[in-house]
């Protein structure tokens, strides 16, 4: 067979990435807009492969009890393939169906990629003791979306695996304050726009057209709210985009540390803006002693300012690799003994951390690890090699849905050093 045929498919599971796995006499089919169970007909779009194939849905011939209609009607089934948008790959699933879905693939990924047996994980949804609880629907979340401009000046997502410009009615996964924003947006150069609606609730329209290198003007500093606390952070520079999301997660690591040592030495990696570093200095208190490592210069600028109220707080623009290999080398004997009493808390881009990162955060020996993790694949290789080298996540992993009607899940796991087997 070639790309371009028809096959009838039995769909018998999920696959990291948004995509559902069939057989054809034989072979591995990787379809999206399927459920388990479902009998669908696509056409084959990729052959070159001995191992998979993938193939696109076309239509429904036995459908699944989660199938429900799409939330978002540019991505409904009904629609051609190459105009359906992207970014919403799970909206056709009931949203329970959809959080076991995601932990199918957290599974599968301890188990095929770490090596792990009767890892438990466990699935929550997004909450905040002050925000509005999460839609029944699991919409109107984004308060960050970009859109694309074509060179007929369209603007709109990407269709799926493709970069092509898809014009829709609604963002029904976004804010109402941004899908008015981004509806309102008739053409622009060709390149990006991006929306963002930081807690003052007004929307910034921030235009990245490609024949700019840079983004032009100085980056406006917007404020973010995580309970009664402020955080400063540039309009282009990173936060989480479910309204949800910093609420939910620093309240998921306060309970998994409760109180730490002040006069140990913590460290926040990959630390943005300041986020955690600060959940640290709330759990430890004025005197904790927390550093703050990021890349970014502008970001690390603002952790500066939004840590300011914790003596001990600095924040360090570096690589994290290079952060901790230069500490393991060159750590006093007393710093050494602060950091064994420490937390090391990371949250690493998408590809996760590595081997190097690691093996570095293993080498400063903290007391304790807390790994936040927006990817089930690169978490569960990063666990394998903390494995490795003497840390275990004896309590499993807690996900949360971040993400509803997408693929995307986060997740935090806390590892403890065990001393009777740390390797070197």
């Amino acid at each position: 067979m070639q790309s371009g045929d028809l096959v009838d498919l039995d769909v018998t599971g999920v696959a990291h990435g948004g995509v559902f796995v069939a057989r054809h006499e034989g072979r591995v089919v990787f379809v999206p807009d399927a459920i388990p169970g479902e009998r669908v007909r696509a056409r084959l779009t990729d052959t070159s492969k001995s191992s998979f194939w993938r193939a696109e849905a076309l239509e429904i011939l036995d459908a699944s009890p989660d199938r429900r209609p799409h939330v978002w009607g540019a991505a409904d089934i009904s629609v051609a393939p190459e105009r359906r948008a992207g970014g919403a790959d799970f909206g056709h699933v009931a949203l329970a169906r959809q959080r076991q879905l995601k932990l199918d693939v957290f599974a599968d990924a301890l188990q095929r990629i770490g090596r792990f047996t009767d890892f438990p994980v466990a699935m929550e949804e997004p909450s905040s003791g002050t925000l509005p609880a999460e839609t029944a629907d699991g919409t109107g979340w984004r308060t960050r979306v970009s859109l694309h401009v074509d060179d007929e000046g369209r603007v709109g997502p990407y269709a799926p695996r493709s970069n092509t410009v898809v014009e829709v009615d609604d963002l029904p996964l976004a804010t109402a304050a941004v899908e008015r924003a981004a509806l309102g947006l008739r053409s622009g150069a060709p390149g990006r726009i991006d929306l963002v609606q930081p807690a003052d609730g007004r929307v910034r329209v921030l235009a990245r057209p490609d024949s700019e290198r840079r983004a032009p003007g100085m980056p406006e500093v917007v404020v973010e709210r995580v309970g009664e606390r402020e955080f400063r952070v540039d309009d282009r520079g990173f936060w989480q985009v479910h309204r949800l999301a910093a609420h939910t997660l620093t309240r998921m690591v306060s309970e998994e540390l409760g109180r730490i040592d002040p006069d140990a030495w913590h460290l926040d990696l990959y630390g943005g803006v300041g986020l955690f570093a600060a959940t640290l200095g709330d759990l430890g208190g004025p005197t904790t002693r927390v550093t703050s490592v990021e890349s970014d210069a502008r970001a690390t600028e603002h952790a500066g300012e939004n840590l300011a109220e914790w003596v001990g707080a600095r924040a360090e623009t570096a690589r994290v690799d290079r952060f901790v290999a230069k500490l393991a080398a060159e750590a006093s004997p007393r710093e050494r003994e602060r950091l064994s009493q420490g937390v090391v808390l990371l949250d690493p881009p998408r590809a996760g951390a590595g081997r190097e990162v690691v093996r570095g955060i293993a080498a400063l020996s903290p007391a304790v690890v807390a790994y936040v993790a927006c990817d089930p694949v690169a978490l569960a290789r990063d666990l394998r090699t903390f494995a490795d080298l003497g840390y275990s996540a004896r309590r499993g992993v807690r996900a949360v849905d971040l993400f509803p009607n997408s693929h995307h899940v986060e997740a935090l796991a806390v590892l403890e050093r065990d001393t009777d087997t740390m390797s070197t």
